[in-house]
């Protein structure tokens, strides 16, 4: 063997083992470091969580609106996690209200609605803190619906005292749903039994592996017909309508900005700008007051983009698409919603 190749070959191995001890330096070094920040890391995650959720909200030194964004679904803030696409903060929304109660720079509230709808809960949740804050502070609320404002969104608007909508817009869609996804026939072909162990003929109602009875069809009809008055109510005070008027055409379809105006779901058709005009002469604010909108302070919008644009590249299995209709759409939850 040549003099040149022996000397490459220990070269070689010099630098294969000098690679390897500097990995192993590395990962000590990685994992002492890990260990001496983890409370840091810790802290800034909830500092973090706790800008989305709103606990740190400061407001404008000077006269402001408050804008809140209904936009996306509406539900609990855990469903605004980093990776999902919807933008509805409702623990974010619910402080906000609490914290323009107090400031007496607020001279308003508006709603900028762009929402299909979501859970009965937190609709009613939010409308009624839209409403504890008119009774204490007697300032004016007003809505704008941008391309949607349905079910649950449609819902939240009540507590305005005007409505203005974009002329594309749909909405509407006063109703209750329950959607359910029953999985039984699936089942049976695979040779699938479910089997539940329960206290009652009417705890598994609802599971993906069981038909519903007659019984457990009508306790969950009853369960939508009460969330129904509940919302026929909600709109004939928010409207100024009888109840029976109301019926009439609340039977879950979707309207035109144009329809709407018609049948006095909303007041005007206009664009945002027409009525933030309209707004301060009414009000009688400056017309350059500011709009104040909290989610802009939030690092949540940064996460949000981030995740989902990786969400987005990585393509969904079929087992994954199953999974999400059964989760998303089957889950038996009470909703104002426009499918």
């Amino acid at each position: 063997m040549k003099t040149k190749q022996i000397i490459s070959i220990v070269v070689t191995g010099v630098v294969i083992i000098a690679v390897g001890i500097t990995g192993v330096a590395s990962n000590v070094i990685s994992s002492k470091l890990i260990q001496k920040n983890k409370a840091d890391t810790s802290s800034i995650v909830k500092e973090i969580l706790s800008s989305e959720t709103g606990s740190n909200i400061d407001l404008p030194e000077k006269d402001f609106v408050g804008v809140i964004n209904i936009e996306g679904q509406i539900g609990a803030s855990s469903s605004s996690s980093l990776t999902s696409d919807n933008t509805y903060n409702h623990d974010l929304y619910l402080k906000y209200i609490e914290k323009m109660e107090e400031s007496d720079k607020n001279k308003g509230i508006l709603l900028f609605v762009d929402s299909p709808g979501g859970a009965v809960y937190e609709s009613d949740e939010l409308y009624l803190k839209l409403m504890e804050y008119k009774e204490k502070t007697k300032r004016p609320i007003w809505a704008y619906f941008a391309s949607q404002a349905c079910s649950g969104g449609y819902y939240i608007s009540m507590a305005a005292d005007k409505i203005y909508a974009n002329r594309n817009c749909w909405t509407g869609s006063i109703g209750v749903i329950v959607s359910l996804t029953n999985c039984k026939k699936l089942y049976d072909k695979l040779g699938i039994k479910e089997i539940d162990i329960t206290s009652g003929k009417n705890k598994a109602m609802g599971s993906a592996g069981l038909d519903l009875t007659k019984e457990q069809q009508d306790i969950l009809q009853s369960l939508v017909d009460e969330a129904y008055d509940q919302f026929v109510d909600i709109v004939a005070e928010g409207r100024k309508m009888d109840t029976s008027e109301v019926k009439k055409i609340a039977d879950g379809r979707i309207y035109s900005a144009k329809q709407a105006k018609e049948i006095n779901l909303i007041d005007e058709v206009g664009s945002l700008e027409d009525e933030k005009k309209a707004f301060a002469k009414e009000a009688g604010f400056s017309s350059d007051i500011t709009y104040y909108t909290p989610e802009n302070d939030s690092l949540s919008g940064i996460f949000s983009s981030l995740f989902g644009a990786v969400k987005d590249i990585v393509p969904k299995s079929d087992i994954d698409l199953a999974e999400d209709i059964v989760q998303n759409n089957g889950n038996g939850v009470l909703k104002y919603y426009a499918k």
